[in-house]
């Protein structure tokens, strides 16, 4: 049977190629800010900006990840990957999540012992650096940001330099307070809080992540309300073996059995587009059973 595969995102739409061409620039401008902030961070002995340059690194790697990602996921679907390639890009956005959640804690790990075992830090290097790689945050972050309006994984790579933004003005306060009150603890206590704001944003961010890839409901879409509102159907008996999953961000899909015993050329199209309007569903794929022929005490949700 036909499906209908429109999703229900018509905005911020960009160019593929210009995309990309945004994204690898983020890339070169995140690398060149690395390298100048773990030199400057060496150099003044400072493992806040060095804890900076770690995270922007990883933006730069999590580009270049979603850079690839996106590639694969414009291939089209063929006789090995039948629903096609999106996908790709929610790997990648898991494997960039994963990635700085062990980095914020190996960095927590690293300020604590430096809270313990304090070293002198050039305060002026650390707000010079620092204020060139909010430029630079700054930068990367608008090239990006049309973008993730309509990608989870470019979204992540949006959110992640708006983090350094605010890690470096973090920064850049702990080297005005070295200069001043010459406060040593005060670059570990930063580092930790960079952590802590790293860590806590990729916890908050890879839930939906998985929740795709293990197949789960979309957020938006209440079971109960769905399954009340096609049994509402005239026509519609019974609905049941329900699966509701995401085959990326954009697309929501349902199989389900339907019991009716009016002319199925009627009720599907019925169903269709209840699931279409109602609840964002672009991809349903229906098997019609009459009452006298329908599964004998069926799971109403999944297969028992």
């Amino acid at each position: 049977m036909p499906h209908d595969h429109h999703g229900h995102h018509h905005h911020h739409h960009i160019d593929p190629d210009a995309g990309d061409a945004r994204v690898a620039w983020a890339i070169g401008v995140n690398m060149l800010l690395t390298v100048a902030q773990i030199v400057g961070g060496l150099f003044a002995g400072s493992i806040a900006l060095i804890a900076d340059a770690i995270h922007n690194l990883s933006d730069a790697m999590s580009l270049v990840i979603a850079f690839v990602a996106r590639k694969i996921a414009r291939r089209p679907s063929d006789a090995d990957m039948t629903f096609g390639y999106a996908r790709a890009e929610i790997v990648a956005a898991l494997i960039n999540y994963t990635t700085l959640i062990l980095i914020a804690i190996y960095l927590a790990y690293e300020a604590v012992w430096r809270l313990f075992d304090p070293t002198e830090v050039k305060g002026w290097i650390v707000v010079v650096v620092a204020g060139i790689a909010l430029a630079v945050d700054t930068v990367t972050a608008l090239l990006t940001y049309r973008m993730s309006k309509d990608s989870m994984n470019i979204r992540a790579a949006f959110l992640h330099n708006v983090a350094d933004a605010l890690a470096s003005v973090a920064v850049i306060i702990g080297g005005v307070l070295l200069l001043l009150y010459d406060w040593r603890l005060v670059d570990p206590i930063i580092t930790i809080g960079i952590s802590g704001y790293i860590l806590w944003h990729s916890l908050v961010e890879i839930g939906p992540v998985i929740r795709i890839l293990m197949l789960g409901t979309p957020s938006s879409v209440d079971v109960a309300e769905l399954i009340d509102a096609v049994e509402a159907l005239p026509g519609v008996d019974d609905v049941h073996h329900l699966h509701i999953w995401q085959i990326d961000e954009k697309h929501a899909s349902l199989e389900a059995h339907i019991v009716s015993d009016a002319d199925a050329g009627e009720v599907i199209p019925l169903v269709r587009g209840l699931l279409s309007d109602r609840f964002g569903i672009s991809h349903a794929t229906l098997q019609v059973e009459r009452s006298v022929t329908a599964c004998e005490e069926p799971s109403v949700i999944g297969h028992a």
